[in-house]
């Protein structure tokens, strides 16, 4: 799949290897220009809403968020909470990629408006499989309005 126009993603994950694997993925199946990493919560609100260190950047938003759920600072539901209820940015598909297998956290990211949970195997080759799949579905096969 050839890129055309510029795709961003941005992928919320304190795990380092875990980030790395994910980028390498979605790198690989050339399902993004611009990957975008952050290390917490706070990190990803503030790039999301403009704010912080991220206060100059574009006037623009990922297609995609990934988003861990177990994280420092402000955990994955809340950034979820606040993606889900700001106009700016409900419509960008957001996907939970966690350990977590609670039925606590599923039923709530769901409540919010998740789009998609997956719990991250063990086996990094496996969570390298599961973030590209999740990056082709998200961005090649699934059609979103104009924002």
């Amino acid at each position: 799949m050839e890129i055309i126009e510029q795709i961003e993603i941005l992928l919320v994950e304190d795990n380092a290897l875990d980030a790395e694997m994910t980028m390498r993925a979605l790198k690989k199946g050339k399902l993004a220009n611009k990957l975008i990493w952050v290390k917490d919560g706070q990190q990803a609100l503030d790039y999301l809403f403009r704010q912080g260190d991220y206060a100059q950047r574009a006037d623009t938003s990922p297609r995609l968020v990934l988003l861990d759920l177990k994280m420092p600072r402000v955990g994955g539901i809340e950034v979820l909470r606040a993606i889900k209820s700001d106009d700016r940015t409900k419509r960008i598909p957001v996907v939970v990629m966690t350990s977590s297998q609670e039925e606590q956290d599923l039923a709530e990211t769901y409540s919010l408006g998740v789009n998609s949970y997956v719990v991250k195997p063990v086996d990094f080759n496996a969570l390298a499989d599961i973030a590209g799949q999740a990056g082709y579905y998200w961005l090649a096969v699934n059609r979103t309005p104009s924002p």
